[in-house]
């Protein structure tokens, strides 16, 4: 096991530990308005914001939120792109050709516009911002499983299951996709880190998690006024993301070496 891989591993951990925690918070939310902008000490390691809430552990609780939202979209695009991608990939010509061109025009529409569109079509809530950033993923998954299926679809293994009769759906998703797990599981770590990204800078404009739920790019964009006097307010939220980021990112890319990508 690389040392990046292991790196990855350990902050990934803590993290999800973190997540866990999140869910028996309660007071998190708790305001003083005498300890407002109080700065990181004993009673409050991270400090307290213009509400008098403690930081850290509204950092704990966005947790909950950041990084499940990000969870589920990666989990919803890899399926629906393992799906498109198989497909496109086994079946090659007029359906490939579709499906990849499709691909193309997604990957095409700027991320921002897009999810202002589906903002102003649904409602502004997490559940739009998972939908618009699980469609946004899309492709990237569709490209990977259909370099795998056009990799295995014509060796001799799946030749043999063809001739013993085997149906389409039985090569694809029990011969084919198997093969590409590791490909699909690397991809999925790399993933997370953007999903973070996205979901963060979402946020930040005021898209998807809403006051008073403690998301990440919405703490930061509530701190962004009084950076100078309290920037413990907006370092503190930008740290974790950054964190997540690189664990998320070590984990993928230690995860492709140890497989021999």
């Amino acid at each position: 096991m690389n040392g990046e891989l292991k790196a990855g591993l350990l902050l990934t951990l803590l993290i999800v530990l973190m997540v866990l925690t999140s869910f028996f918070l309660r007071d998190y939310n708790a305001m003083d308005s005498g300890l407002r902008f109080a700065p990181p000490g004993s009673a409050h390691i991270l400090g307290t914001d213009n509400f008098g809430r403690d930081v850290l552990l509204r950092i704990i609780a966005g947790s909950r939120y950041t990084i499940v939202l990000a969870l589920c979209t990666v989990a919803g695009s890899a399926a629906l792109g393992s799906i498109l991608g198989l497909f496109a990939g086994y079946s090659g010509g007029i359906r490939d050709e579709i499906i990849m061109r499709l691909m193309d025009a997604v990957s095409s529409f700027p991320g921002i516009l897009f999810a202002l569109v589906m903002v102003a079509l649904m409602d502004n809530s997490q559940f739009t911002l998972f939908i618009a950033l699980m469609i946004l993923f899309v492709p990237s998954f569709t490209r990977i499983m259909r370099s795998g299926a056009l990799q295995y679809k014509n060796t001799d293994f799946i030749l043999a299951e063809r001739l013993l009769g085997a149906n389409h759906a039985r090569i694809i998703f029990i011969h084919i996709l198997p093969n590409l797990s590791h490909s699909l599981l690397s991809a999925a770590a790399l993933g997370l880190s953007n999903a973070i990204l996205a979901e963060a800078a979402m946020s930040y404009l005021g898209l998807g998690i809403q006051p008073p739920l403690p998301g990440w790019g919405r703490m930061l964009s509530e701190s962004q006024n009084f950076l100078f006097n309290a920037p413990w307010c907006a370092l503190a939220p930008g740290l974790f993301i950054m964190l997540t980021v690189i664990a998320f990112h070590c984990l993928g890319d230690g995860l492709r070496r140890w497989f021999g990508e």
